[in-house]
This record gives C-alpha cells, structure tokens and sequence, in this order.
C-alpha cells in the first residue's frame, strides 16, 4: 500500500492505480447479467477517486463497478485495496475472490497459481445505506463512493511477510525497552517450506527464528523477546524513529516504529512521564474536488498549517485515515487519535443492539488494530462518537470495544466522544471523558456559558465517581461562511466565530480537570445533511478555514492561543 516509505524490496509490487473502466448499476443489475465477467460498457475514471465528483454523478448513492487489465507472470498474487466506499466484492477473470464490508480499512486477497499473461479485475462496489450500515445513512459527512485509496498486486514467494505487531515496554527510567514481535506468515509456494525468519530495529538484531509453514498455509510466529539500551523516545516535536524490517529468503517487510510511554492517572495524560495539553483540532480527510481520494500533497499542506498555529495533535474525524497520512504524523510529532465511522444521530437504540452492528463496529476496530497499531502518533483508539449513550445498548457495545481495545490495542488510551454529558452511563468505559459540546451554536450562550458547564460537570463526576479521570473538549466551535464580516458579530460572520472560539479555548485551557481541546474543525467539509440554517451552502461550515484551506478569523485565533499555551507549558 502507499506508504511514506517502501514496504519491500525484494517483493514485486505493481501498483493498478490510474485508468479504470467504470459502470453505474443504477438497477442493481450487474450481477444477474454477469458483468464480473466483462462490463458491457464503461467510461474511463481514475482509481483512486470518488466518482460523486465526476459530473452528473454528485448525488449518486448505489453500485457501480469497476474494471480493470493488468499483466503479470503468475504465481502468488496479493491484491491490496486502500480503500473502497463502502462495500466491495472483488473478482479475478469472473472468478469471486471475497467480499469487504467498510470504507475506511484496508484489504486484501490472496489468489494462488494464477498464469502468466493479461487477467482482469473487477471490482462491484456500493455506497448505499441500511439498518445495518456504518455510518447510518444520516451523518454530517458526504456520502461519496469508489476505490479511494491506492491498489496493488504484490506478487509473493516463498515465506512472505504480511504484517508485523511490535509490542513492548520501557524501563521505569525509559531507558530501555523490552519487546517482542509477532509477525503474519504466509507460505505462497506449493510445497511446504522451512526458512529462516530475521527481524532488525535499524541494525540492532531482534533475532530469527526458523518456520515450517505447509503449501498455502498462514501462521502467527513470535519472534523472541528482546532487549536494547540507550532508545531514543519517540515525543512530540521530537519524533524518533526506527525502521523495522523483516526478512525470509525471497521477501521483506519494512515498517517505521517508535517507542513511548503513554499513560492516563491522576486526571492527567502522561506521554514519557511528563503531563501533556492537548492543543487540537479535528480534520476530515477530505475535499471537495477529490472527495475522501486526498491527495498526499495536500495532506502535508494541512500538516504544515496544523503546526503553524501551534498544534499537538489531530483527531481523525471519523475515521481511520490513510496510512500515509498518519507516516506523516509519526515523522512530524504530531499526536493522533484514531476511530472507526459509529456516528451518532443516525444509530437508533435497536441498531445499537443488533448483532450486525456490534460485529461489524468489532471487525472495524480489529481493522484499525490490526494496520495501525505499529504508529507511535496513536495514543488514542476512538470507539464511537456521539451515539445514544444513556441507553444499555450502548452501554453494553462499548464494554466489548473497549474490553477488546484495552487487550489488543496497546499502549495507548481509550475514548469515545459524548455529546450526552447529563445522560451518558458509559463514562466508566473510557479512560479520559471527551466532550462534545457547542454553546453558542445549537444551545444558548451566555458570556459565562462555558464555566457554569464545566463547573456543572465537574460535580456530576464526583457523583459517578469518575472524577479522576480527565476531560478532553472533543468538539465545539460555530459555524462562519469564509468572508462574511460583520463588526458587531452576527452569527455566520467569521469574527463571531473567532470571539467565541478564542474565550472557550481560554477556558478550557485554564480549566484544572480538563487537559486540552480539539477544535471543531480544521476546514470546512461538504455534508449530505439537509440544507438549512446550520448547514449552508450544503457545508458543515464550522471550519477555522474554508474547504479550500483558506484561513478565517478563527484559525488566526486559534493560532494565537494556542501558541501561548504552548510557551506556558515550555518556558
């Protein structure tokens, strides 16, 4: 997959980005005339994209298939998506190689034996919404569709390397570290095999271990645990990294990793020993003339204005974003909170309990584990976001996310993000509360609005006995159309929104139980709610600079206060 890096050197990777035929199904008739074998007709589009930018296909909900020709030797072939919204069923020459539910995660197929010469892949692909659906149907995102992240055949021999887990902890002093690494084998010969496996953290040697794997057969194989002295932390600002690479005979997997201590006691966040602010913002992965296919040159320009106005951290809003994204972050010291799409409105109480639901949120969540976990940026998993939180569905979905993200998901905290503060019964499943709230947007506003609230629920953690743990302001903020100037503040003028998002951030950032903010949000986004007084021009226009990136009033404030914050925590 597209990384800030290459991922192998002796394995052949062949990217299948660029021209792709393409067919809307407007009927859902594709798979009873059999276009898996051949589509009767097509345009051609480039993968990856959205097609709701193409003209005439703005708001097209439904299937639509994508087909595409390659060459290859033959062999062990791997097909790897980046990304496909939403639903994905995948064929080989008219063959099905498997199906993929979510469109935010990565995957891939493994097909054995296939012959030299021209193949043909097919790709049947589906936006739409049901009962079961993550998200639900109503979201405040835009409910684009298509192959939106990279794909690429890997062609593989012999024992091969499909992913790697690297666990561990530090001394007290944070001067060592004591790990193990847990890797995904493959043998993608035909007979059974016996090869050497070696592991290496810059050209410190984690060990080898020798492998049977049988003809086609898939394993998990621990390394053996291993010590090293004098680690370099990875920190913010300070972002040390080590490449991990693993080698078998006739293939290679390299990763970037980083070490770090994260912690949560004493309402307060630990990174390395030492307390953090969160300085943030929320940032959608996407724009309006790519949708969620984001270029990567646009993804370093959002990271250079991020910093700029003195930033530690993003939250991935409201999903897992693209590798190369978070590679960035790991390189830059930038902090990162990662979640799966359970947004809220749209999930009635009987959708929080169906069995589909939970499983599928799971699967996301193994997802995430599973391709994120070797990031240093991570220090937060996100289970949901603003779902109904007062009911025993929800109570019960997010005791088995975050049972499971506590097991699985390392050294890293776990949250969700409540906009419920007076009904929410989950508050003992997270280990810092994060709060969404929106005084002088959806709900009145008083010059003193925000201290009576915090004050207000600071008590009620004392009642539900959690007053120990942190508060985090998720999200707040007022929406501003880029331009619009008013001296005397109306709402939609962008110096409203910067008089109202300058004191809440002095605010919370003086606040005693809260340890910082993530403002709402880095740029305004396209949203398929109804238009109407809280979503003009059919944008969520909340962004401290507009879809374009251009800056409001706002993220000149943003910049300032968070610049001082920054000087007070390092004088």
């Amino acid at each position: 997959m597209t990384r800030l890096f290459d991922e192998h050197i002796k394995r052949r990777v062949t990217p299948l980005d660029g021209a792709w035929h393409f067919l809307k199904d407007r009927d859902d008739t594709g798979l009873s005339l059999g276009w898996f074998r051949a589509l009767p007709e097509w345009e051609t589009v480039t993968v990856p994209s959205v097609w709701n930018t193409e003209k005439g296909n703005l708001t097209y909900e439904g299937v639509a298939w994508y087909e595409k020709r390659f060459y290859t030797e033959g062999g062990t072939l791997r097909f790897c998506f980046g990304a496909v919204m939403t639903e994905a069923c995948v064929y080989l020459d008219g063959e099905k190689l498997g199906e993929h539910y979510g469109g935010f995660s990565q995957f891939d197929f493994i097909v054995y034996g296939v012959k030299e010469g021209w193949h043909t892949l097919t790709v049947r692909v589906d936006n739409r919404f049901d009962a079961c659906s993550i998200p639900q149907k109503r979201v405040d995102w835009y409910h684009y569709g298509g192959i939106v992240r990279s794909v690429s055949v890997e062609t593989l021999r012999g024992i091969c390397v499909l992913g790697s887990r690297l666990e561990y902890t530090l001394s007290e002093e944070l001067s060592k570290v004591r790990g193990h690494l847990t890797l995904e084998l493959c043998n993608a010969g035909e007979t059974s095999l016996t090869e050497t496996v070696c592991a290496k953290l810059d050209s410190f040697c984690i060990g080898d271990v020798s492998v049977t794997l049988e003809a086609r057969a898939r394993k998990q194989v621990s390394m053996p645990m291993f010590e090293m002295d004098h680690v370099r932390l990875w920190d913010v600002g300070a972002p040390a990294l080590y490449e991990l690479s693993v080698m078998t005979e006739a293939d290679d997997l390299f990763d970037r990793v980083g070490f770090r201590s994260v912690e949560v006691r004493d309402r307060a966040l630990l990174l390395n020993g030492k307390e953090l602010e969160i300085r943030g913002v929320n940032r959608h992965e996407e724009h309006p003339d790519w949708g969620f296919a984001f270029p990567e040159g646009l993804m370093k320009r959002d990271i250079d204005l991020i910093l700029e106005m003195g930033c530690n951290a993003i939250r991935g809003s409201h999903y897992p974003n693209s590798q190369i994204f978070v590679d960035m972050l790991d390189a830059r010291g930038i902090l990162f909170w990662s979640e799966i799409p359970m947004w809220g409105w749209g999930f009635s109480e009987e959708a929080l309990a169906d069995p589909t639901v939970v499983e599928r949120g799971l699967e996301m969540h193994r997802e995430m584990v599973r391709y994120y976990y070797n990031h240093p940026s991570i220090i937060l998993w996100g289970m949901h976001n603003e779902i109904q939180l007062g009911t025993c569905a929800a109570y019960q979905l997010t005791d088995k996310y975050y049972a499971y993200l506590k097991e699985y998901g390392g050294n890293r905290a776990v949250v969700y993000a409540s906009d419920k503060p007076w009904e929410d019964i989950c508050f003992g499943l997270c280990d810092i509360i994060c709060l969404n709230q929106y005084y002088g947007w959806y709900y009145g506003y008083e010059a003193d609005a925000w201290e009576k609230f915090l004050e207000r629920f600071t008590e009620k953690t004392k009642e539900l006995g959690v007053s120990d743990k942190p508060i985090v302001m998720s999200e707040f903020g007022c929406a501003a159309i880029y331009g619009c100037h008013d001296d005397e503040g109306i709402l939609w003028s962008e110096e409203n929104q910067a008089a109202q998002l300058g004191h809440a951030l002095e605010v919370f950032h003086s606040h005693p139980s809260v340890i910082g903010s993530f403002i709402w949000q880095f740029a305004d986004i396209r949203t398929c709610l109804e238009a109407g007084i809280n979503r003009a021009r059919g944008f969520n226009n909340k962004g401290i600079l507009n879809e374009y990136r251009k800056p409001k009033l706002a993220y000149r404030v943003a910049k300032e206060k968070y610049l001082s914050f920054a000087k007070k925590e390092n004088p």
